[in-house]
């Protein structure tokens, strides 16, 4: 399988911007911004790769206004990124070759919900807490829940998870159809609202995931669930991580069908203590919450305590009232800020890989003898309900010796993943910083395949050039 050869991308010259701003600014107006800081903003996520500017930001309205947007940039052959809230760690975002990010933050309309077939349409800007405000009085919710208030259109680019995933899924089961801005402007609708179709090609998993880089998301039809009857929520502590992971394993296989199950290590529950004011056991600990009836709530925690008592882990705590489930899942979520705590002044690289369930207790194991022989403070979270988890070292960027200890353990961290047939991210997406694993973990062939369908889509590589497949 021989992919074209690609269209290599480079910075535009001074006269191509200038004259492009010209014709954006009389077109868009106070939509386009040039300010430094509005730059730099938009050209660094939450992540320590260097900060990559692009040279306009421009705030588009509408699905309209995204399509002029990318045919004029395609007509000066121009770079397009497009931006949801900035809160990616893998540098999907960023600008190598500089161009027009495209903000989607001000798209913010919740188009419809149509409560009987249990969907909605959303622009892309809507952020989930948005959206889930909005759907509360209807007794409905959307439940993929990454840590930070992403919006749904960078949800979907990236493919995004949460600590619901164990039991509703990712952004790949959660999305119906899409509404996508391609490389020449033209604006193609993926599917429609039914819940399964074969009806050709599946274009709407072709643009999940796939970071910018093959088309502008702008609408999302998403799937909903009802708010459940029921919910419990409680923690366990664990003697040693493997223990936790462990009994993490036992439930999945048990068939108890958990909402959530979330590890954090000694060092996690010390920074969310902190952080969040709160007062956990610091040891492993399990995050767990239970959806359904009243009765068969009851059950799952019965039955996930005995399991949890079968790996020394104990006692089970509930949190009873829903201000106490909020905030102990607020703290969850807080866990990123809360571990930069930990190091006031250092450097966060968050990175994640996901392995096969039954391999988890292992290369959760193994890694945190990883950390302690490499002398790094970093602390582990993780989905581990999927296999999923993410360790967070903070590092003092201007002692190159520890950088090389960081960049090191992060290589072979993956290369663990991979070699118990993980993936090189579960949830944080490829963006910059994977890129160099695609290979291992796909094959030539497949890598291949993906750089002929960006070619065959993207053939000018305007979209998001430098991420995934860079040419």
């Amino acid at each position: 399988m021989n992919a074209p050869s690609p269209s290599r991308r480079t910075k535009p010259t001074e006269a191509v911007l200038t004259t492009l701003l010209d014709t954006l600014l009389k077109r868009f107006g106070n939509q386009v911004v040039t300010s430094e800081a509005i730059r730099e903003q938009h050209g660094h996520s939450l992540t320590w790769t260097k900060n990559q500017p692009p040279d306009v930001v421009i705030y588009p309205r509408t699905t309209e206004e995204v399509s002029e947007i990318v045919k004029l940039c395609r007509q000066h052959d121009v770079p397009v990124i497009p931006f949801g809230t900035g809160t990616s760690l893998e540098g999907h975002i960023n600008a190598p070759f500089g161009g027009v990010c495209v903000d989607l933050s001000l798209m913010k309309r919740i188009i419809a919900v149509h409560d009987e077939d249990l969907d909605c349409v959303v622009e892309a800007g809507v952020t989930r807490k948005e959206l889930n405000e909005h759907l509360r009085d209807k007794g409905l919710f959307f439940p993929i829940d990454p840590g930070a208030d992403a919006s749904i259109g960078g949800m979907v680019a990236t493919r995004a998870s949460g600590t619901n995933a164990v039991r509703y899924g990712t952004m790949k089961d959660a999305v119906l159809s899409l509404t996508v801005v391609m490389a020449d402007g033209e604006v193609v609708k993926t599917a429609s609202r039914a819940k399964k179709s074969s009806a050709g090609y599946d274009l709407t998993r072709l643009f999940i995931g796939s970071e910018g880089t093959l088309g502008i998301i702008t609408e999302i039809t998403l799937k909903l669930h009802g708010i459940p009857e029921a919910i419990s929520a409680g923690i366990c502590p664990f003697p040693t991580v493997k223990a936790a992971c462990d009994a993490v394993i036992m439930t999945i296989q048990s068939g108890i069908p958990v909402a959530r199950i979330e590890l954090l290590d000694e060092l996690q529950v010390k920074a969310v203590n902190l952080h969040s004011k709160l007062t956990l056991p610091e040891s492993p600990l399990l995050l767990l919450e239970f959806h359904g009836s009243v009765a068969s709530v009851q059950e799952q925690a019965k039955r996930f305590g005995e399991i949890a008592t079968e790996f020394s882990g104990g006692p089970f705590e509930w949190a009873t009232k829903p201000e106490e489930r909020s905030r102990l899942w607020q703290a969850r979520h807080d866990a990123y800020w809360a571990a930069r705590g930990l190091r006031p002044g250092a450097q966060s690289v968050a990175t994640d890989v996901c392995v096969p369930i039954s391999r988890l207790a292992e290369c959760v194991d193994e890694t945190k003898r990883d950390i302690a022989a490499s002398g790094l403070i970093a602390p582990i979270v993780g989905h581990v309900g999927d296999g999923n988890f993410h360790v967070q070292p903070l590092v003092n960027t201007d002692d190159p010796a520890e950088v090389e200890a960081c960049e090191a353990f992060v290589d072979r961290l993956v290369r663990r993943a991979l070699a118990m047939e993980g993936t090189c991210t579960g949830e944080h997406g490829v963006g910059q910083k994977k890129m160099k694993y695609l290979q291992i973990e796909h094959g030539p062939a497949a890598l291949a395949l993906m750089r002929t369908l960006k070619q065959a889509i993207d053939p000018s590589n305007i979209l998001n050039p430098g991420k995934i497949v860079a040419f």
